[in-house]
């Protein structure tokens, strides 16, 4: 298992907590220092069966300055918006966990984070 955290970020610290509280095995990746290239953006897409317009934080300064608001949500925008998360990883919603069984959560939450230490225990 693998959670892609901003220790800046405290939905991350809460995820890590919980993690450890419940002894999990895991790896962090601060993808804010090691930063996702294209292919991994998009395996991790693959994984939590969204698309990339669902993890970005259109609220961040950056996104406003890229005006993602205004960028087509659909299928052939979609190497647009992997290619700006991978060039501002900031946009990157947080934190990602990717399970041991190959799918992913956004694990903002309690339930979330949970969710992904069962498909881990698979």
């Amino acid at each position: 298992m693998e959670i892609w955290i901003n220790p800046a970020c405290s939905k991350c610290r809460s995820a890590i907590k919980l993690l450890d509280a419940e002894g999990a095995g895991y790896t962090v990746r601060r993808y804010l220092d090691d930063v996702p290239h294209e292919d991994e953006i998009r395996a991790v897409l693959d994984r939590l069966g969204l698309e990339p317009w669902d993890i970005t934080r259109t609220q961040e300064a950056e996104a406003k300055e890229l005006g993602l608001k205004d960028w087509p949500r659909e299928a052939d925008a979609r190497e647009r918006w992997i290619s700006a998360l991978a060039r501002h990883p900031k946009l990157i919603q947080r934190p990602i966990i990717t399970a041991d069984d190959g799918s992913a959560v956004v694990a903002r939450t309690e339930e979330a984070v949970r969710d992904a230490l069962t498909r881990s225990a698979r």
